[in-house]
């Protein structure tokens, strides 16, 4: 058994239901999802002239490879509506791998660990929530220490639910 640590995210529509939504689909076709984080807003990161983003964090148990599972979880971006039109542009649904194991991956679809985590407040602060000890395997810190340690100032406030 794999596990991956995932981190769903939209600006647009109704943010949490599409969250739900995602959350739902990722279970019903990859895999346990056996730990979830609160719900997260946040400015938009790369592009602010845009809705806030609402952002989770998802454990996941799964059979799957890490390449598997990318292309699974591109495939649910596009079901769910997902249109790739601009980099850091306005989206519906964002499913990116954080982790997987302890794996270290560079391919062009796939980037493990995700390349930018340590350096997003937005992806961390879920993440720590549900691991604060999970390790990175490149950086060897934990989500807990990288979050501290985090440069991004963009406020990251969480919602009830």
């Amino acid at each position: 058994m794999n596990t991956a640590f995932l981190l769903t995210g939209g600006n647009l529509g109704d943010r949490k239901e599409t969250l739900a939504q995602a959350k739902d689909l990722i279970a019903e076709q990859c895999g346990a999802v056996v730990a979830t984080s609160s719900l997260y807003e946040t400015a938009a990161w790369g592009n602010a002239d845009q809705p806030a983003f609402l952002n989770q964090a998802l454990q996941l148990e799964t059979t799957l490879t890490a390449r598997q599972l990318m292309r699974r979880l591109l495939k649910l971006e596009k079901l769910m509506g997902r249109v790739r039109k601009e980099k850091y542009g306005p989206r519906i649904i964002d499913i990116d791998i954080l982790l997987f194991n302890n794996e270290v991956h560079n391919y062009p679809l796939l980037k493990l660990p995700h390349p930018e985590m340590q350096n997003r407040r937005f992806a961390l602060l879920p993440l720590a929530e549900i691991a604060p000890t999970m390790v990175h395997p490149v950086l060897n810190k934990t989500a807990k220490q990288l979050l501290k340690e985090c440069k991004d100032e963009l406020e990251v406030k969480k919602i009830r639910r």
